[in-house]
């Protein structure tokens, strides 16, 4: 029985660990990095209800560093599968939704103090292997910002079910927050661990009960985001995970009256895809399906005259290079002034002279391989378009390998020509592109950052001159849903940079942020009148 109005403990962003060399978190993570790559392989099934389901269809886990490892193998299922997990969630929706908010914030306190301690290097070591990324960029991302999202989401639930409205005499008015009627489908990318466990678990800790569809290349620490869910007392069937095909999902989900919702990060085709078909299944849900997705970038850095050269060069190295440029928000297009040009690039191909490239396990590597095959092929050949053009320069990289992993070298660009191919489509991989503006130029180029995108999702301006800032906050305002002033594009912290973007960037809900939780419920006010009329009359008809 819940008899008080409780205060949660306030939610602060979790430390991240430097691993610098001789400290003891860098030595207990790569030997838990080394203990995953050496045991034998493990068999990860689908997580539906309280049952651990396994298929005679095994699908191969590899490290991208080194594609011929086998981690393990997945269990692949099918429609019926997809039902069962359906099915699973709707049976534990009525008891979840009706535990008190409290509880089901302890859940997910729990899950970020377990993160925080005994299940950090197992999530971190299981993120380099799986997603190849370096220590570091395993750490600010499954450990860290999974924890911030746990911690400050349920912040921001008590926020939220704190807003009531105000009652006039006589009555007493109040908001009750309540779940989505349905389930949520969440459908979650490769490239980060924390998005992942997210956009299940925002929705969760709302009331609701999920579906979660991860992507197949991120199955490995998928299922040790289940294994933390489930040590936190996550109850069964409150978020089952599939894994099957896309269109065998989709046809299950999709045309299932109880779909509530849509939860998605991905890429912007899939999204549009995705939104079309809830549009033309309306009439075959019982409520309107909320829908929720950040999606591509085209992701910019503009550089005015009076920046400093070496800032420059440090955001464009950072900003488009931390794991293999694929964060959605990695910069991949840059407009930089032909005054400081040559300082910026001595400096940037000096920069990138100095990365080392190979696998997670060595941390002094600050490139690794891109996610998978197919991404290689396609970064690879967009490497090829350019040198195969007169209006493009390749002057850092442009070579790859995927004999032993999927490996790209962090590629630098040179165009004449503003709407070049890698200047205007997204890439997802270690490729920059840069376009050189004439100093007294620089509004117009701000204009032609503004329309050379469909996307809007991060962009930078790095200036010593405040009216320069001022003006490019002013021209490119429907440009990025997270700007930033003389830093790189990327980064965003729970609590700090709520983070999505709008155009073809998404619904620009903010992950992490009371904005995203307030889509996964559905207010109901209640009015009570304490004295009821008896007669039908008022003053006036006297």
């Amino acid at each position: 029985m819940s008899n008080a109005i409780f205060r949660v403990p306030e939610a602060q962003n979790e430390p991240v660990h430097s691993y610098a060399p001789g400290t003891p978190e860098r030595e207990a993570l790569l030997a838990k990095y080394e203990e995953l790559y050496q045991q034998a392989p493990i068999d990860v099934p689908m997580y539906i209800g309280a049952e651990e389901i396994r298929t005679s269809d095994k699908r191969k886990m590899s490290p991208p560093h080194d594609h011929q490892k086998v981690l393990g193998h997945y269990n692949y299922g099918t429609k019926e599968h997809v039902s069962m997990a359906i099915d699973a969630a709707l049976a534990a929706k009525s008891k979840w939704a009706s535990l008190s908010w409290d509880q089901r914030a302890s859940v997910f306190l729990r899950a970020a103090e377990l993160l925080a301690g005994p299940y950090r290097d197992k999530m971190n070591a299981a993120t380099m292997l799986a997603q190849s990324k370096n220590v570091y960029q395993a750490e600010i991302d499954a450990a860290c910002e999974m924890i911030d999202f746990f911690r400050f989401n349920v912040q921001y639930m008590t926020q939220i079910y704190s807003e009531q409205p105000a009652s006039s005499k006589g009555i007493w008015n109040r908001l009750e927050w309540r779940p989505l009627e349905g389930f949520i489908f969440a459908l979650t990318p490769f490239n980060f661990t924390a998005i992942a466990a997210n956009l299940c678990a925002a929705p969760a800790m709302m009331g609701n009960v999920v579906v979660w569809k991860p992507a197949e290349s991120q199955i490995y620490s998928a299922n040790v985001i289940m294994e933390l869910f489930k040590e936190a007392g996550l109850p069964d069937g409150v978020i089952n995970m599939v894994t099957a095909s896309g269109s065998e999902v989709g046809e299950v989900v999709f045309n299932h009256p109880e779909l509530a919702g849509l939860h998605f990060t991905g890429s912007t085709g899939v999204f549009k895809t995705l939104w079309k078909t809830i549009g033309n299944n309306i009439d075959k849900y019982k409520s309107y399906p909320r829908i929720v997705g950040e999606t591509g970038g085209k992701d910019f850095v503009v550089a005015h005259p009076s920046a400093d050269p070496a800032e420059v060069a440090t955001a464009l190295s950072r900003g488009a290079f931390e794991f293999q440029g694929q964060k959605c928000s990695a910069a991949s297009r840059a407009y930089l002034p032909a005054s400081n040009w040559p300082k910026i690039k001595h400096i940037l191909v000096e920069q990138l002279a100095s990365f080392k490239m190979g696998s997670t396990g060595d941390p002094s590597n600050f490139i690794n391989a891109v996610i998978d095959e197919r991404a290689f092929d396609k970064i690879a050949g967009y490497i090829d378009y350019v040198k195969s053009q007169s209006d493009a320069e390749v002057i850092a990289g442009g070579t790859y390998d995927k004999s032993k992993g999927y490996f790209i070298a962090p590629t630098v660009v040179v165009t004449t020509n503003p709407q070049f191919k890698t200047m205007v489509e997204e890439i997802f991989g270690p490729v920059l592109t840069i376009y050189i503006y004439q100093d007294e130029d620089f509004e117009a180029t701000l204009e032609l950052v503004d329309k050379t995108s469909e996307y809007a999702l991060t962009g930078s301006i790095l200036s010593k001159d405040r009216y320069a800032v001022d003006l490019a906050l002013k021209k490119l305002e429907n440009s990025a849903g997270n700007f930033y002033i003389n830093d790189k594009p990327t980064g965003a912290v729970v609590g700090q940079q709520p983070f999505g973007g709008a155009r073809g960037s998404g619904t620009n809900d903010k992950a992490g942020a009371p904005i995203n939780l307030l889509r996964w419920v559905s207010a109901r006010t209640i009015k009570e009148t304490f004295v009821t009329p008896k007669d039908y009359r008022y003053p006036f008809l006297g």
